[in-house]
């Protein structure tokens, strides 16, 4: 008998709860075959903070910390905007990062050529793209301090409200998240393309001076740099030139998001959120979309491709992984789509797309 992975499941807000559980329902067809799971379910986010006046409570990390994998949904609701930044919904990710040493995140954005209709671009330039961003989760303008909001001691608008950030990066930071993308250049076509903006940013000058020292490990793969301006232009453009994007966390959420518009949705890409220990967190990476929530007709496709993700990365079944998304590519095939995808045959709802991707497995 199959040993039984333990799964924190995240749900979280929004539509979070419908696509998560589209996402266990293809897991719970993979059972079997040596495979089996066993589910643990704990709030995050809004839904948290109404249970237990905190985003995340101590409780749902002690449960992520004894998994072996954390499937995560989403967090966010701007009726909680008002409340102090540390009480936000929001804020459960970045504490969930934390405490599970989170530090890169891998997001791979894949155009099928029979499937580059889907694209807001031109089918040529998007069939066949195959694009890994990897993107430094803790540290930059997001978590730096100092940080906040003060009255300008200075310059043309002194005495105004003025808020501030800080923007910073530390050489051990940048080298462990540059080995992660080396190593991930390495498995595929050798080819790694660092985005900064060394022409501006003192941090972003260290941050190319650390990349260029980490490629002297990894002499067989082709390093470039891009300023994350002409990356993001050259990523819309010509996005087929780009194999594995590296960035600090500000440019590669920024880049990571314009990446997944090239497949039609951002409802499609998934994230695999990886430290130095086996047990990683997988999401789909879009919002909450509170105006849709239990509307049935979010695309759960990009939370089915995080539990390939899981799969594939922390529970050591490459195999499953590969089935998953063999059956989420047919049944795009097959003309199915849910309301945020144009063309297809036919419209289908939140659950019938899950359903249809559990068919497709057997």
């Amino acid at each position: 008998m199959a040993t039984a992975h333990r799964i924190a499941v995240l749900s979280g807000d929004g539509i979070g709860p419908e696509i998560v559980a589209q996402a266990v329902k293809v897991l719970q067809a993979l059972r079997g075959q040596g495979f089996d799971f066993e589910l643990r379910e704990a709030p995050v986010g809004a839904g948290a903070y109404l249970l237990t006046g905190t985003p995340l409570p101590q409780s749902t990390v002690e449960m992520a910390l004894a998994s072996d994998a954390v499937l995560f949904g989403a967090v966010g609701d701007p009726r909680f905007d008002h409340l102090d930044a540390s009480l936000r919904p929001e804020r459960a990710i970045l504490g969930l990062r934390r405490a599970l040493g989170l530090f890169a995140d891998l997001k791979q954005v894949s155009v099928p050529a029979e499937l580059a209709e889907l694209s807001p671009l031109r089918a040529e330039r998007v069939a066949g793209v195959d694009v890994l961003v990897v993107r430094e989760l803790n540290g930059d303008v997001y978590t730096g301090q100092p940080r906040g909001m003060r009255v300008a001691p200075d310059g043309p608008f002194a005495g105004e409200r003025e808020g501030f950030d800080t923007m910073r990066y530390a050489e051990g930071e940048v080298r462990r998240i540059a080995h992660v993308a080396f190593k991930a250049a390495r498995r595929r076509s050798a080819k790694l393309c660092n985005v900064d903006k060394a022409n501006v940013l003192a941090t972003s000058r260290v941050w190319r001076e650390v990349v260029i020292d980490v490629a002297r490990d990894y002499p067989d793969v082709e390093l470039t740099h891009l300023y994350a301006d002409s990356a993001a232009m050259q990523l819309i453009s010509h996005p087929a030139r780009f194999d594995v994007i590296l960035a600090g966390n500000l440019f590669g959420d920024i880049l990571s998001d314009a990446a997944s518009v090239l497949t039609g949705s951002i409802g499609l890409p998934a994230s695999a959120l990886l430290g130095d220990a086996q047990r990683g967190m997988y999401e789909a990476g879009h919002g909450t979309a509170l105006d849709i929530t239990e509307r049935d007709i979010a695309n759960p496709l990009a939370c089915i491709r995080a539990a390939a993700l899981m799969l594939r990365h922390s529970l050591g079944r490459d195999d499953l992984a590969q089935r998953i998304e063999a059956a989420v590519t047919a049944v795009l095939r097959q003309g199915l789509r849910t309301a945020d995808l144009a063309g297809g045959s036919r419209v289908v709802g939140t659950t019938a797309m899950g359903d249809a991707v559990v068919a497709a497995l057997r």
